[in-house]
């Protein structure tokens, strides 16, 4: 059975004999798993010990999606994934109502959400993943990583999704064919983020081979680190939302499409009290209040559900 401690960043520094900042580095990267618990950071003892082992093996763990054990929750509370700084809000909200449950989060894109949440070490996960056959986003990947099981989607907020680049966009950037030019280099993000999910099938839609995509293997783990990259002038572009993009200095946005970014929880938990006080808090007009005063988010539909699957 899998070790649940938790360890703090300080604790997992003296282990790794490293700073705790490069503890705080691997954890925006995705090389580390780990929770928020209030304003604290924590790491499973479980996940620290994978991370050594693959280490060792010289396999970064970011580069792959991640299978959790089944069966690891807490006896109470909710672990949220995802990665957007929403979800930092929705924790601190949820925290004031539930009381001693413990509000975990757990950083990892869309499609490893949908893992953890089949396999049952979350319990709501989040997604922003677009078809390119149907134009439908997030419920065909529902029914592909979580087959046999009922879920609910319910909408949390629209965002845009668009390309990075360098203020007056000296490079004329415009769209998907463009990524191939000579004189373009690119940054990606990794395997089973909706962006990157995003990105590849516009490519299979437009038959454009990624390997004629400078950059296209070069990865990074959150929309802030690709948009930093393309400020600090390592890309000329990037892909990931507006919100990013207003958080970091010296980039231009050029929008491409608008996004559903959901929520995704089963459906054999939707009547339980802390689901209900979730549910409660989407559809609060505070809520709402306090993330339209963030910026870059469209919260018309928020707390809908918009697919029982």
């Amino acid at each position: 059975m899998a070790d649940t401690t938790l360890r703090t960043p300080e604790e997992v520094a003296k282990i790794l004999k490293i700073s705790r900042f490069t503890v705080y580095e691997l954890i925006k990267r995705g090389e580390l798993p780990a929770y928020r618990i209030g304003r604290s950071m924590r790491i499973e003892a479980a996940d620290l010990e994978k991370y050594k082992q693959q280490s060792k093996q010289g396999v970064a763990s970011a580069t792959v999606i991640p299978a959790p054990e089944k069966n690891t929750l807490p006896l109470t509370g909710l672990i949220l994934c995802g990665q957007d700084t929403i979800l930092d809000v929705l924790a601190s909200h949820l925290e004031a109502r539930l009381n001693s449950n413990r509000v975990l989060r757990r950083y990892i894109g869309s499609i490893g959400g949908l893992i953890a949440l089949y396999n049952e070490s979350v319990n709501v996960a989040t997604a922003h993943l677009w078809d390119g056959d149907s134009g439908e986003y997030n419920i065909p990947y529902v029914r592909r990583y979580l087959p046999g099981r009922k879920a609910l989607v319910v909408n949390l907020v629209y965002r845009i999704e668009g390309f990075y680049v360098a203020p007056g966009n000296p490079k004329g950037i415009a769209d998907w064919p463009d990524l191939t030019r000579p004189d373009i280099s690119f940054v990606n993000r990794e395997p089973g983020a909706g962006a990157r999910v995003l990105l590849d099938e516009k490519l299979r839609q437009l038959d454009i081979d990624s390997s004629l995509i400078s950059g296209y293997d070069r990865k990074e783990m959150s929309h802030l680190a690709v948009a930093s990259c393309v400020a600090r002038g390592d890309a000329d572009v990037g892909i990931g939302t507006e919100k990013a993009a207003m958080q970091v200095e010296n980039v231009e946005f050029i929008p491409l499409q608008k996004e559903r970014y959901d929520l995704v929880m089963l459906r054999q938990n939707f009547i339980k009290p802390e689901f209900e006080v979730l549910m409660s808090i989407l559809r609060s007009a505070e809520f709402r209040r306090e993330v339209d005063g963030m910026g870059g988010y469209d919260t018309s539909r928020m707390g809908e559900i918009i697919a029982e699957v």
